[in-house]
């Protein structure tokens, strides 16, 4: 492995560019082996990075990537799986408390979301006493479809969305935790009003479900719902406002079909009776990934906007709302041609995106004007 020096030498870049869309873009970090996730630490500490093949790295302005945090579980980095969100508890001030999904390794080579956290030491270099809160059962992936993004409501909540595991019946299995959005409290526990709580045959856990692989999850700040996207097959990416206890409609309702061309095997139609049609869908897939909501007054433009970013389109959606309506959509990373992993919004009111590349960079992004 490198050393910090060595990786802060050669890495840390300040290039701008203007792309046609009029976004500036500064590329403050290369040479990241696939990030999956950031997350902001207080008193501008900088920022937690997650990279697929298990490290976490503390990062700041100047200095780069530190050394590998210690204390991070053994994730199974096969296929997409690997370690995925990073997440502060919302009292982080006062618990320290770091947030993690990542693949984890079952029986016969296959694999499922893990949900845990550990305590992030005063000098950033150890996650102690990491203690896993929920595991996706059965472990049905063998590669694919982990899902794993997560978020807090504000209202003493997890949410973490989890995908099918290429297992499609399985989203519609309530038996099973894969293709659903489950609840927790943020201590892990379970919280007594899910929907599905004392019902027989049913995991407690739910919240909704039939999801296929869900990439992006975000609380909207303008009502406090919780937004989802998830990848359709081939074509019909959708966005999800998932209401508790809901069917969102996967395998059996789509507006994609396989990528052999042919239909879904178990799909009747896009719409179907019980279950939910998306709130958003693109007929054809730009394979959605993070997404963030713009409440920042930095950049009175792009506030109410939903960016979310895209890894087959090689580009960062900008989504104008009307309510839970979207009305408009640009493209603001055309020339770039570079997946996008994951977008937030920064404490100084700046995009900051994450390129899913084994050359990956992290992007900080303004309007132009």
């Amino acid at each position: 492995m490198p050393t910090r020096t060595l990786i802060a030498s050669v890495l840390f870049l300040t290039t701008g560019f203007t792309c046609a869309a009029g976004v500036n873009v500064d590329v403050l970090q290369s040479k990241l082996d696939h990030p999956w996730s950031l997350a902001f630490l207080p008193e501008n500490k900088g920022m937690l990075i997650t990279l697929r093949d298990g490290q976490l790295r503390r990062w700041q302005p100047g200095e780069g990537p530190g050394d590998p945090i210690s204390g991070v579980p053994k994730v199974w980095a096969h296929g997409q799986g690997g370690l995925f969100d990073v997440v502060l508890a919302p009292d982080f001030a006062k618990s320290r408390r770091v947030w993690l999904s990542y693949a984890e390794a079952g029986d016969d080579d296959k694999a499922g979301t893990a949900v845990g956290y550990g305590i992030l030491s005063p000098d950033f270099q150890r996650l102690e006493d990491f203690k896993v809160v929920f595991r996706q059962q059965p472990k049905l992936s063998t590669g694919n479809h982990f899902g794993g993004r997560m978020a807090f409501d504000g209202k003493g909540h997890l949410f973490i969305a989890l995908g099918e595991n290429n297992q499609r019946p399985a989203a519609q299995d309530l038996n099973k935790l894969q293709g659903k959005v489950v609840r927790l409290n943020e201590d892990g526990s379970l919280p007594k009003d899910n929907p599905f709580v004392g019902k027989p045959g049913v995991r407690a856990e739910i919240w909704s479900y039939g999801h296929r692989n869900p990439q992006g999850l975000a609380i909207n700040p303008a009502n406090g719902e919780l937004w989802l996207n998830e990848h359709g097959p081939r074509g019909g990416d959708e966005i999800n406002i998932p209401q508790a206890g809901k069917n969102y409609g996967w395998p059996i309702a789509t507006w994609g079909i396989n990528y052999s061309g042919l239909a879904v095997p178990e799909a009747k139609g896009e719409i179907v009776a019980g279950t939910e049609q998306p709130g958003h869908y693109w007929k054809v897939s730009p394979a959605v990934s993070g997404m963030a909501f713009y409440n920042a007054d930095k950049f009175p433009q792009w506030k109410g906007k939903l960016f979310i970013g895209a890894l087959k389109e090689e580009n960062l959606i900008e989504l104008t709302l009307r309510g839970d309506k979207v009305t408009g959509q640009q493209r603001l990373l055309e020339d770039r041609q570079q997946r996008i992993r994951d977008v937030r919004v920064g404490p100084d009111g700046y995009l900051y995106v994450l390129t899913d590349e084994s050359d990956g960079q992290l992007l900080k992004l303004s309007p132009k004007s």
